[in-house]
């Protein structure tokens, strides 16, 4: 349970605590509890239990005794398909305050914290539809036999999730594992666990038997760790720097269990085809970026032009980039704090890099002034003039800063596009669909929209490919993932 503790530092804000939430009730810290901050204000706003080692091992016990327990596994699966339901419908009724707790502890926009708090509803809508579907299927075989092929859970499942989209991608993995049958322990990050927490108390308020979901709250050195190397985990999921991402691939390895998803990081491009919709591209990446302060494994940070539109692509860019709202997330303008000073300063260097290495500065790149706030702001940043070596071409900046580079063919734009480790998404704008086929098919990324951001919905499979990850979350993959093969063989004879 989260509790109010009066006021918050610097501000009139309640004080939240959350501790972990294992085998269906709240467990205190066992180390000194780490503080959660507001991004907008840089104030305390309330605690997160640390946890470790001892915590990992006690929500592992929960989960593989819920696992194991005839109110889970082998119930009819239409009775889990309804308390997921019920979950959705729960989260829906608490909506408001949801969003405002995500805002506060995240610092995004309130309209687009309720929009998170929407995907968490339609996640758990949609995949307590596939809880009785999720069927195998009989093949055909010689003789006097029948075989036939069935799906099962896995076991205790864990998720490790990131801090940008911190409910969002815990519903994505979490909804999915638990309609085929699956028990988990999730660990949220420690900058961001109070709305998680408050979701995993109303599944216990939907119905679900207790240890079905746990939360272990602590840092990924210790409870993270502790959880990606314990022996009674079946399966891992986690999205995260690719560092830890290698660090979670090495200890399901030692044990041989699946990573059943890997998200990482991202380095998207957006390629403008020559005949396409300038206008509208220009807007959509001057305000695309700017979407979760550019806190995104997704965002299309890279802005591909044909060479005899840069200058005038640039000009949209900015003047986009230019009316952007910058504020306090709870008061919902366009973009709201990056998520902490550490990442305001990452993404400042960045900037600086960008400079020094030659780049062209067109729009942005200082601090943001935000009148009463003393949170982690800065500018909507464009580049021009950015070429192939140059940090903000090369690395994941994770914050609202666009490099623009220019093309003479479209090969050298599939080139370019296709000139980086990651492999998450692109966009292309194109002015009619053989063209935008064309690109698509010889893009390597795994999700591409066309002539318009976004195209993320719950219903199509979504991860990476190189180093942007494995494994496929959303749609009937996130299902099959969550779930292992069974063959039967069977004579008549």
């Amino acid at each position: 349970m989260i509790w109010p503790r009066g006021q918050a530092e610097g501000g009139n804000m309640e004080q939240f605590q959350a501790d972990s939430w294992i085998g269906g009730r709240s467990v205190a810290s066992s180390g000194d509890p780490i503080p959660v901050i507001d991004p907008g204000t840089g104030a305390q706003i309330g605690l997160a239990a640390r946890g470790g080692s001892a915590e990992v091992d006690h929500a592992v016990a929960e989960a593989t005794k819920a696992f194991h327990a005839d109110s889970w596994r082998r119930v009819d699966p239409h009775i889990r398909g309804r308390l997921m339901w019920q979950l959705a419908r729960d989260v829906a009724a608490h909506r408001d305050r949801l969003a405002m707790m995500l805002s506060l502890e995240n610092g995004k926009p309130l309209r687009n914290s309720h929009a998170e708090i929407q995907t968490v509803v339609r996640y758990f809508e949609y995949y307590a539809g596939w809880a009785d579907k999720a069927g195998g299927r009989l093949v055909p075989v010689p003789g006097n036999a029948f075989s036939y092929v069935q799906h099962e859970p896995l076991g205790v499942v864990a998720h490790i999730i990131p801090w940008n989209y911190p409910v969002d991608i815990f519903a994505r993995g979490v909804a999915p594992c638990l309609a085929v049958g699956n028990t988990v322990v999730v660990k949220p990050d420690e900058h961001t666990p109070l709305t998680t927490f408050e979701i995993a108390k109303l599944a216990k308020d939907a119905g679900f038997p207790d240890g079905v979901i746990n939360i272990v709250n602590g840092t990924g050195e210790e409870a993270g760790v502790a959880l990606a190397n314990h022996p009674g985990i079946q399966a891992l999921a986690f999205c995260g720097s690719i560092s830890a991402g290698k660090s979670v691939l090495r200890a399901a390895a030692e044990r041989i269990i699946p990573v059943v998803s890997l998200e990482l990081g991202g380095k998207s491009a957006q390629i403008v085809l020559p005949g396409a919709d300038l206008k509208r591209a220009a807007g959509g990446a001057g305000g695309g970026i700017c979407y979760n302060t550019g806190q995104s494994c997704g965002a299309r940070s890279r802005l591909l032009v044909h060479e005899s539109v840069a200058e005038e692509a640039a000009e949209l860019v900015a003047r986009a980039m230019s009316g952007v709202t910058v504020g306090y997330g709870p008061e919902d303008p366009d973009m709201g704090p990056l998520s902490s000073r550490e990442q305001l300063e990452s993404v400042m260097r960045f900037v600086e890099a960008g400079k020094s290495e030659g780049a062209i500065l067109r729009e942005g790149g200082t601090a943001a002034v935000v009148e009463g706030r003393d949170g982690y702001y800065i500018r909507p940043t464009l580049f021009t003039g950015a070429r192939t070596g140059m940090r903000i071409i090369e690395e994941e900046i994770f914050g609202p800063v666009l490099a623009m580079q220019t093309f003479a063919s479209e090969e050298e734009a599939i080139a370019l596009a296709n000139d980086s480790p990651y492999g998450i998404s692109a966009e292309v704008w194109s002015p009619d669909i053989s063209s935008a086929h064309r690109v698509i098919n010889a893009l390597d990324v795994s999700h591409v929209s066309v002539n318009g951001t976004g195209g993320f919905g719950i219903e199509v499979p979504f991860g990476g490919v190189k180093n942007s990850g494995i494994g496929r979350e959303g749609g009937w993959e996130g299902v099959l993932q969550y779930s292992r093969v069974k063959s039967v063989w069977i004579n008549t004879d």
